[in-house]
């Protein structure tokens, strides 16, 4: 009897795990939920894609997914994400804890820079980045943990005639504390080195010291002009802080 008792008992919990990997992502998925939409929901709960996505009306394109079920014995839930669209793509190892905390692994993405997409980005600001992050975590909104590298590439200021900014990479070590970031240029009009902390509001702050090279634009000179008296390279010190 004992015998046949676990026979069966095993023989459930696999039809109920192979009933869970099989149900369509579309029974547990609404396509639309919480201001964010899918034009389709295919796979499974397991393996899938949401085709379309939009978060508050802003398309965001097609994200596909596969659950990690060893995970979800310690009460977590991970997952492979990746993301395709025209202009951006992108993917993450990611896991969700069950005191909310969002741990990121091996992000690599590529995206434009649009304010429509990236909250508190200026309306003229215009180019694309690219992120290489090994590990990111955050909780309640906070970012408490960053190491890797994100590039600014072709910026440029569209408020009148356009002004090209140049390229830029912050890089992040890792390590406790509130993330500092080591910032420099890479081309461009300007010659720029600092630091970026990310403070617990959440916010930044950035500082640190610029100065033009030759054949920079002369609105851009003009309006480094305004930030001090220059030391003897003839960089000028700069800070800026703000919050999320």
């Amino acid at each position: 009897m004992k015998r046949a008792l676990w026979v069966a008992l095993a023989a459930a919990a696999a039809f109920a795990g192979i009933l869970i990997a099989r149900l369509p992502a579309e029974w547990i998925l609404p396509r639309a939920r919480a201001g964010s939409s899918c034009t389709g929901i295919e796979g499974t709960l397991w393996s899938g894609t949401c085709a379309g996505l939009a978060v508050s009306g802003t398309p965001v394109g097609d994200v596909s997914w596969q659950l990690r079920p060893l995970p979800l014995l310690l009460g977590r839930l991970a997952a492979h994400l990746t993301l395709a669209q025209a202009a951006a793509s992108g993917s993450a190892d990611v896991e969700l804890t069950l005191g909310g905390r969002v741990t990121a692994r091996n992000l690599i993405a590529d995206l434009p820079l649009d304010a429509r997409l990236i909250p508190g980005l200026p309306a003229n600001l215009y180019g694309h980045a690219h992120l290489d992050v090994a590990l990111a975590q955050v909780r309640h909104g906070v970012i408490t943990r960053l190491e890797g590298r994100i590039e600014a590439r072709d910026l440029e200021e569209r408020s009148g005639a356009n002004t090209a900014l140049g390229s830029y990479v912050v890089s992040f070590a890792g390590g406790s504390g509130s993330p500092v970031g080591k910032l420099h240029d890479l081309e461009g009009p300007l010659a720029l080195e600092g630091t970026l902390r990310l403070t617990p509001q959440p916010g930044f702050e950035l500082e640190g010291f610029i100065a033009p090279r030759h054949g920079a634009a002369p609105e851009l000179v003009n309006n480094i002009r305004f930030l001090g008296s220059p030391d003897a390279a003839g960089r000028r010190p700069f800070s800026l802080s703000g919050t999320f």
